[in-house]
């Protein structure tokens, strides 16, 4: 019998750090931390889901090495940074993506910086085909470096500058966010 208790303490043990690791969401199990291929720990800041007209589209995830609930800690901060994007919908098409990128970057940043940033914005857009339900979007910032943009597993390339890396940040976090819901989810930071 105390062997049967034991056993029973012990599986509730283990469930209750599994819970501590990873929560799910729609069906996808996030995260608390993960570790960048630099070797930085990073801990998950928020996580939720964009929806739009009563579509589920992503699961957005923003992990930080030095997490934040205040917006200007978050996009100020020069440590590693993620953002990851866990697609729901069926498919979102390629110009649907670059649409919404755009108009975050318009909406969230003044019209001199989005000219700063036009070309890199860009090269940013080419980097994107369409993506379907199960695909990924992953944006790592790189102190020094600048966002490593990962597609469905694929690298595609480097955009250069923390002023891009910020830029791309408010489109979530900004004044005219994708949805105020997901900021708020975003930036849920619990320790």
């Amino acid at each position: 019998m105390r062997l049967i208790i034991l056993c029973c303490l012990l599986l509730s043990s283990l469930t209750a750090n599994a819970k501590d690791i990873a929560k799910e969401i729609a069906g996808v199990m996030v995260q608390e931390t993960l570790q960048t291929e630099n070797g930085t720990l990073l801990h998950l800041n928020g996580a939720g889901i964009r929806s739009k007209f009563f579509f589920d589209i992503y699961i957005a995830e923003l992990y930080m090495e030095h997490p934040s609930k205040m917006v200007n800690e978050v996009i100020e901060t020069s440590g590693d940074k993620r953002i990851v994007m866990h697609f729901l919908y069926d498919e979102v098409g390629k110009d649907k993506l670059i649409e919404g990128w755009n108009e975050g970057f318009a909406g969230n940043s003044n019209a001199d910086v989005v000219v700063t940033l036009q070309e890199r914005i860009d090269t940013f857009n080419g980097m994107f085909d369409d993506v379907k339900k199960g695909d990924t979007i992953v944006l790592d910032f790189i102190p020094d470096q600048g966002t490593m943009v990962t597609v469905a597993q694929q690298e595609k390339g480097l955009i250069p500058g923390k002023d891009f890396n910020d830029a791309l940040l408010r489109i979530w976090l900004g004044e005219k966010p994708v949805t105020k819901g997901l900021k708020e989810k975003l930036l849920s930071y619990k320790r």
